[in-house]
């Protein structure tokens, strides 16, 4: 009897430790993956551009499909890519964030650039055909999935880096927790962000009371706006975390002083106000700062981008496709 007691006791100890490794992994993915905030409101921001055009029955399978996509990309290939780098080679994580948000701070400078100086655009040839319109639902989708990649693999790494030290068992379950939850926020929202619509047009013809048909025709009216504000808040949050890796990883690689600059800056600014928003204002004066400085980055990068970089990727792909 007392060995069965002393087992049971056993059981109920590695359930405790069990329960508290849950928990563990839950606090380190949440606080984890809110670092990669940027890249999450621009995932959730540029993908519905990649359903537009299709038939409404058409779109949330294309949803599906790039979801698919997108767990692929981090479970199958960038979370492995992750422990390995963590094991062998940590000293990559702080360039690699560097480079992560350069390519963060290019993206938002080069959708205010597009604003400010709009370029023509040209109307892609339509047709009815029905394989051609599958393969042009093939190629959106792998175009949606590359874009995702890009992202997937700046919010894993910057994961990562968050991580305390830890064994690789509880790296794992973290990034893995991070993938799937960040995964099903971003898509969950991208399927109701595009049959929004959808639904506000249903209801609004079809609804039986009077409150329902204007919800819904409300909703119709909205969600252009809806989505133009989560275009210019997914832009604004790229910039900001862009800038503020790239300080972050600057100091990490033992250049510290913009870091200093950019603290003692917003900490004279937060002690403009009452004591009781000091703490506010410093984030906000910080965050502004990170994001103008973003913003210049990105500003630069884009003729080196656009003039450099992507005809050099340009010919190593078509050399590629050639043979």
């Amino acid at each position: 009897m007392s060995g069965l007691l002393a087992l049971l006791d056993d059981v109920a100890g590695i359930a405790k430790v069990a329960a508290a490794s849950v928990d563990d992994v839950a606090a380190q993915a949440l606080k984890a993956g809110s670092k990669a905030a940027g890249a999450v409101i621009d995932d959730a921001a540029v993908t519905p551009k990649y359903v537009q055009g299709f038939a409404p029955k058409r779109e949330l399978p294309i949803v599906w499909k790039i979801t698919k996509g997108s767990f692929k990309n981090k479970l199958l290939f960038l979370l492995p890519a992750a422990l390995l780098l963590s094991e062998f080679a940590p000293w990559m994580i702080a360039p690699l964030l560097l480079l992560g948000g350069a390519y963060l701070c290019f993206e938002g400078a080069e959708k205010i650039a597009h604003v400010l100086f709009p370029h023509e655009k040209h109307d892609e040839k339509q047709t009815d055909k029905e394989e051609d319109l599958a393969h042009l639902e093939e190629e959106k989708a792998k175009g949606a999935i590359k874009t995702d990649f890009i992202l997937s693999a700046e919010i894993m790494t910057i994961t990562l880096s968050a991580i305390p030290p830890t064994n690789i068992w509880m790296q794992t379950a973290i990034l893995a927790a991070v993938a799937i939850g960040i995964t099903v926020i971003v898509y969950g929202a991208v399927a109701l962000i595009v049959k929004a619509d959808d639904v506000g047009l249903f209801m609004a013809k079809n609804g039986r009371l009077g409150v329902t048909r204007s919800l819904g025709r409300g909703i119709v009216r909205v969600m252009p706006k809806f989505l133009k504000l989560l275009m210019i808040v997914g832009t604004a949050a790229m910039l900001w975390v862009g800038g503020s890796i790239i300080v972050h990883s600057l100091e990490v690689m033992g250049y510290g002083w913009l870091g200093h600059h950019i603290h003692d800056w917003a900490y004279a600014v937060g002690h403009m106000v009452p004591a009781a928003y000091v703490g506010f204002m410093e984030w906000c004066a910080k965050a502004v700062m990170d994001g103008i400085l973003g913003l210049a980055i990105g500003f630069v990068l884009i003729p080196v981008v656009s003039k450099i970089i992507m005809p050099i990727w340009s010919a190593v792909s078509d050399k590629q496709a050639a043979h």
